[in-house]
């Protein structure tokens, strides 16, 4: 998979009819199935940063944004394959308003293009659950417009490093899961906004890292949707979180959504067990999260009643995924 995405951009085309100097950062979070090797070898232009251990995606992609030198960072995950106009039409879309601190791709499943994974980032639920826009839906250049979107899907997305300046990186409590989606917030209470390239086409093979099936991946999901929330919610939310919890999981009964990868009442028993260690997690991070809410004050533009209105509106008005 690696191999496949770094040659997706060594054939990106130009951009305002000069061409691409791209400095790329490879982050290799401990693996042993000849990564390390591949990449020097066949991409030596690269520049590779071995870990011993796996960092998560938080930790790796912050390495990265670290050791970039450019005043714009692109990520992309390595289950992605970019089209060649792809960093070309983020650089457009970025650079069409300074306050655009994010512009997202519009990312399609690796074996089935025409449907769609993620059409320009996330929606969130009002519990701190996020799910991809338009996820499962037949590609019909429904999202091919100028949306107003909230934050992209780290993925494959393009950032300003200024941002980063501002509000911070990835949280790296957080490991994987919801990290996007809670910088991404971040950044908009922060003042910043988010631009979308439907041109910038990736695909992306869905749940590669850990399977959509692996209940770590549920554990994951959950935990941090609650840290999300009791990290950045008004109050006015954050007290309603069970409710809304509640909510949109009688709502996901009725199709399962990600549930449909554990089959079964030894698979739903593994759902649920994830889930209780995930809420109790949580509970032990969430005096550290609280504490991170008064940094969070200092850079607000957006607070309280404003902010849960932006949220309200992002908000889908019924649940049709469990997991996402």
């Amino acid at each position: 998979m690696l191999r496949e995405c770094l040659q997706s951009l060594t054939e990106q085309v130009t951009y305002g009819g000069h061409s691409l100097s791209l400095e790329i950062v490879v982050i290799d979070n401990g693996s042993t199935d000849g990564s390390t090797e591949m990449v020097p070898n066949l991409f030596p232009y690269c520049h590779l940063i071995r870990n011993t251990t796996n960092r998560g995606f938080c930790g790796a992609n912050n390495q990265g944004i670290a050791a970039a030198t450019s005043p714009l960072i692109a990520l992309l995950n390595n289950d992605a394959v970019a089209s060649p106009h792809w960093v070309a039409a983020l650089l457009e879309a970025i650079n069409r308003d300074p306050r655009n601190g994010m512009a997202a791709s519009k990312i399609v499943q690796y074996e089935s293009p025409g449907i769609i994974d993620k059409a320009g980032g996330h929606i969130l639920f009002l519990d701190g659950q996020n799910r991809g826009r338009g996820t499962g839906e037949l590609d019909r250049g429904q999202y091919d417009g100028q949306l107003e979107l909230g934050w992209p899907d780290g993925c494959a997305a393009m950032y300003r490093k200024a941002m980063f300046d501002h509000v911070g990186t990835f949280d790296e409590d957080l490991f994987a899961y919801a990290d996007d989606a809670e910088l991404g917030l971040r950044a908009r209470i922060g003042g910043w906004q988010c631009a979308y390239a439907p041109d910038a086409l990736v695909r992306h093979r869905r749940g590669a890292t850990l399977g959509q099936g692996n209940p770590r991946r549920v554990f994951l999901i959950e935990r941090n949707r609650i840290l999300l929330a009791a990290k950045l919610f008004p109050w006015t939310l954050l007290l309603l979180n069970p409710f809304y919890f509640l909510q949109r999981v009688w709502a996901a009964k009725s199709n399962g959504g990600d549930l449909a990868a554990f089959p079964g009442w030894s698979g739903k028993s593994r759902v649920a067990w994830a889930m209780i260690r995930a809420n109790l997690a949580a509970l032990w991070l969430l005096p550290r999260f609280l504490r991170k809410r008064r940094d969070i004050d200092r850079l607000a533009r957006i607070r309280g009643r404003d902010l849960a209105k932006l949220l309200r509106r992002e908000a889908p008005t019924a649940a049709s995924m469990f997991i996402s």
